[in-house]
C-alpha cells in the first residue's frame, strides 16, 4: 500500500515526504487500519423516521475510489432494524430525504443530472419525478403541512458592481476573461470560493412540479431552515433584514413570511441570534435558540419559547448552562426535544412545556468519522419514536432507535460490520487530569495501538482541536485511529476555551487565545508520560486549525516535541483578519476591535511573535482553496522557520479548502504526511 500511494500522491505537495515507508511497515500489519480505509469506511448520516414510526429513511456517505469523490446515497430500514436496502444508488449525491406528511413520498436533493435538484419518490411504485431546474442548488426543503407544496431556499443572482465600460472585442477574437468585481465584505467563502452576485431567497414550489414562485426579496440572504406554519399560510425563518447584515454576524431575528404575498413580520427583538425557529402542533408557541449578545468569544446557545406573535418570550432550562440546538416540536405539543453537548458527548435531550423539566433520552449522538463535534442528528415519528445517529469510538457511527417512554436505544445498522471483523481499531481511554497552571479539571481520551503492551515505550502525538470553541469527544476518529495502527500513543483533549463544559470555561480564552491553554496541553502530555508506557523523547504535536495555531504556540514554548505538524493554522491575527471569510467574528469577538486599533494585542496573540524561540522540526500544510485559514498564514511561519534555518517543509494541498478532507486521497495525503514527518524525526528506540 505504501509504494501504491506514493505513485499516486506526489500531484498534490510542493515538497514530497518519501521516507519512513520501513519504520510504518513495523508497526501496520492486515488486522490494523490504514489509511487506504478511508475509502472503504461509510458513514450513517441524517435519518428520517416516517410519520407512523415504521420506517426509517437515511443517507450512507462513502468514498468512491476510481472518482476520488465522496457521495452519498438514501437507504430505507424498518424501525426494527429488518429489511435495510437501498433507494437510489451510483456516484452521486443524494441528500436531505424529507417524508411526506402522509408517509406515501419521499422528498430529497440529488446531482444525478448534474447539478443539485429537488426530486420526489413515491413509496408505493418507486417512481421518482425531478421537479426543478434551477441554476443554484435548493436547499432546506420543507413540505407543507398538507403536502401539497414544498418550500426552499436558492440563490437569486443579481447583477454585480460594474467599474467603467469595456470595449467588445473584435469578431473571432479571443481576449482574457474579464475582471471580476466585488463590494461585499464577505466576497469569498471556505468551501464555495468567490462567491457570485446575489442573495439566497425563500421559495414555494408545488409537490407535482412546475415553476417555483419566489416568497421573499430584499438585498439579503435566506439561508436557514425554514418551518411552515400548522395552517400553511406561513413560513418561519431567521435572519438579518437589514442592508448592514455582514456587519452583525450574531444579530438574527425570527421572521414570519406570508405564502400568499410574501409579506414579513418581524417576531423577534434583540440584540444576539434567534434561531431555529420550530412552530408547535397547534401553532400556538414558536421554539427556537440564541442568546443575548454580549461580544464574548464563547456564549452558550439557550432554549427559548415564544407565542407565536412573538410575545411573552423566554428561556426554558434556565439550569442548563449548556449549548442546545434543533429544537423539535412532540406531536402532542407537551414538550421539545433538542442536542445539546456536555463533556464531549452529543445527547438528546427533552423539556415539559407544563413543568420545564427535562429528561436526556440519548447519548453519544454522532457521525462522520471525526471525533469533532457535530453531524450527530435526529427525528422524531408522531408517536414519540425517535431515529439518531450513534456513534462511540470504536464504531463510525449507525441509526438507533428508541421512543419517549422508552428511551432504550436498539443500534438497527451496521454499517462497518464487515470492516472492523477484519480491521482492529485502538481502544480509547476516556481519563481527567489537573491543568498545572490553576489545577483546573480537563479531560482527555488516548489511542492505544491494536495489540498494546503496557510493558512497552510508545511514541505519542498530541493532537489538538480547532475551533478554538469546538469540541472533541467521544466518537469514532478515522485519522487518529490511522496514527495508532502505526504504533502511535493518540493524546487529544479539550483544553480552556472547548465547548460542552459550560460558558464558564469557554470563555477562559476570551481575548487570551492561545495563552494558558498551553498548560492544559502540556499537562495532559505529562499525565500520559506519567503512565508509564509512553518515551518522553519520542513525543510529537499536531492539529489542524485552531489546532495548528496551538501546535506553533506548543513549540513556541517548549522543546519536549522532537517535530511538529501545523496544518492551516493562524499564524498572524492581523493579516489572519483581513483575509479569512470570518474576519468579523475575528475583529468583534475574538479581539476587543480591529487590529489597526489594537496591533499590539494582535501580535502578542501571533505565534508568529515566539517564532525567533522555535526549535523544532516544523511541517505546515493549507490547502490553496483554503479561506478560513489562508495559505498565506502557513507560507509566514515556514518562510520565518527557512530564513532562521529551522528544518521545515510546506505542503499545498490544491483545490482543498479548510480541513484538507473534501477529496479523500488528500485526507490519504495529510495522514500519511504527518505520520511520515514524524516517523523521520524518531529518536532511536
Amino acid at each position: 500500500m505504501g509504494k501504491y500511494m506514493r505513485c499516486v500522491l506526489p500531484v498534490f505537495v510542493l515538497v514530497m515526504l518519501p521516507f519512513a515507508a520501513p519504520l510504518r511497515a513495523q508497526e501496520s500489519s492486515a488486522n490494523r487500519i490504514s489509511a487506504m480505509d478511508i475509502f472503504h469506511f461509510q458513514y450513517a448520516l441524517d435519518p428520517q423516521i416516517s410519520p407512523d414510526g415504521t420506517k426509517i429513511v437515511y443517507m450512507r456517505r462513502f468514498a468512491d475510489l476510481m472518482t476520488d469523490k465522496r457521495d452519498s446515497n438514501l437507504w430505507i430500514i424498518n424501525a426494527d432494524g429488518t429489511e435495510d436496502r437501498a433507494l437510489t444508488t451510483g456516484a452521486y449525491a443524494d441528500s436531505s430525504p424529507r417524508w411526506s406528511p402522509d408517509g406515501t413520498r419521499i422528498l430529497y436533493v440529488s446531482d444525478r443530472d448534474g447539478k443539485a435538484q429537488l426530486y420526489v419518490r413515491w413509496m408505493d411504485t418507486g417512481q421518482t419525478a425531478k421537479l426543478t431546474d434551477l441554476q443554484y442548488p435548493p436547499e432546506n426543503p420543507v413540505w407543507s403541512p398538507d403536502g401539497k407544496e414544498i418550500a426552499f431556499s436558492s440563490l437569486v443572482p443579481v447583477p454585480g458592481p460594474q467599474i467603467g465600460p469595456l470595449p467588445t472585442p473584435p469578431k473571432g477574437a479571443e481576449w482574457a476573461e474579464p475582471p471580476h468585481v466585488y463590494d461585499r465584505l464577505r466576497y469569498r467563502f471556505n468551501g464555495q470560493g468567490y462567491l457570485p452576485s446575489g442573495f439566497t431567497q425563500l421559495f414555494v414550489i408545488s409537490a407535482d412540479g412546475g415553476a417555483p414562485r419566489q416568497i421573499s426579496s430584499g438585498n439579503y440572504p435566506h439561508d436557514s431552515a425554514v418551518a411552515w406554519t400548522p395552517d400553511g399560510k406561513y413560513l418561519l425563518e431567521s435572519g438579518h433584514m437589514s442592508a448592514d447584515y455582514e456587519y452583525f454576524v450574531y444579530q438574527t431575528e425570527v421572521y414570519q413570511f406570508s405564502v400568499a404575498d410574501g409579506a414579513m413580520t418581524q417576531l423577534t427583538h434583540r440584540k444576539g441570534p434567534n434561531n431555529s425557529p420550530a412552530i408547535s402542533p397547534d401553532g400556538k408557541l414558536i421554539a427556537y435558540t440564541g442568546f443575548d449578545d454580549r461580544y464574548q468569544g464563547y456564549q452558550v446557545t439557550h432554549l427559548y419559547v415564544m407565542n407565536s406573535d412573538g410575545s411573552d418570550a423566554h428561556r426554558l432550562l434556565t439550569s442548563l448552562d449548556r449549548d442546545t440546538e434543533a429544537p423539535h416540536w412532540a406531536e402532542d405539543g407537551s414538550g421539545i426535544y433538542f442536542l445539546y453537548d456536555d463533556q464531549g458527548d452529543t445527547k438528546l435531550g427533552f423539556v415539559s412545556i407544563s413543568d420545564g423539566k427535562m429528561k436526556t433520552l440519548a447519548e453519544h449522538i454522532a457521525s462522520g468519522g471525526s471525533s469533532y463535534t457535530g453531524g450527530g442528528s435526529f427525528s422524531v415519528s408522531h408517536d414519540g419514536t425517535f431515529a439518531v445517529t450513534h456513534g462511540t469510538p470504536s464504531d463510525p457511527g449507525d441509526i438507533a432507535v428508541a421512543s419517549l417512554s422508552n428511551p432504550d436505544e436498539r443500534i438497527i445498522t451496521s454499517l462497518n460490520r464487515e470492516l472492523l471483523a477484519q480491521k482492529k481499531p485502538g481502544d480509547v481511554e476516556q481519563f481527567w487530569f489537573n491543568s498545572s497552571v490553576d489545577h483546573r479539571k480537563i479531560e482527555g481520551w488516548i489511542i492505544k495501538p491494536p495489540d498494546f503492551d503496557a510493558s512497552r515505550k510508545y511514541p505519542m502525538i498530541l493532537e489538538i482541536h480547532g475551533g478554538p470553541f469546538a469540541n472533541y469527544g467521544d466518537r469514532f476518529d478515522i485519522e487518529k485511529q490511522i496514527w495508532a495502527a502505526a504504533g502511535y500513543v493518540v493524546l487529544y483533549v479539550n483544553p480552556r476555551g472547548s465547548t460542552s463544559y459550560g460558558e464558564e470555561f469557554g470563555d477562559l480564552i476570551h481575548h487570551t487565545y492561545p495563552g494558558d491553554d498551553f498548560y492544559d496541553l502540556n499537562s495532559g502530555v505529562d499525565a500520559v508520560i506519567a503512565k508509564g508506557y509512553v518515551d518522553a523523547n519520542n513525543v510529537f504535536v499536531t492539529g489542524g486549525s485552531g489546532g495548528g495555531v496551538l501546535t506553533c504556540w506548543m513549540i513556541d514554548r517548549s522543546r519536549r516535541f522532537r517535530a511538529a505538524a501545523s496544518l492551516y493554522p493562524v499564524i498572524n491575527w492581523y493579516s489572519w483578519t483581513l483575509t479569512t471569510d470570518i474576519s468579523i467574528l475575528g475583529s468583534q469577538y475574538w479581539f476587543p476591535g480591529p487590529p489597526w486599533e489594537y496591533p499590539d494585542q494582535y501580535m502578542k496573540r501571533s505565534v508568529i511573535s515566539q517564532v525567533g524561540n522555535v526549535e523544532t522540526p516544523t511541517m505546515l500544510m493549507t490547502g490553496e482553496a483554503d479561506y478560513r485559514t489562508p495559505i498565506s498564514e502557513a507560507e509566514q511561519f515556514y518562510t520565518a522557520l527557512k530564513l532562521r534555518k529551522i528544518e521545515a517543509v510546506l505542503v499545498r494541498v490544491p483545490g482543498e479548502p479548510h480541513g484538507v478532507s473534501v477529496r479523500p486521497s488528500h485526507q490519504i495525503a495529510k495522514v500519511l504526511y504527518v505520520e511520515d514527518w514524524f516517523n523521520k524525526h524518531k529518536s532511536p528506540e
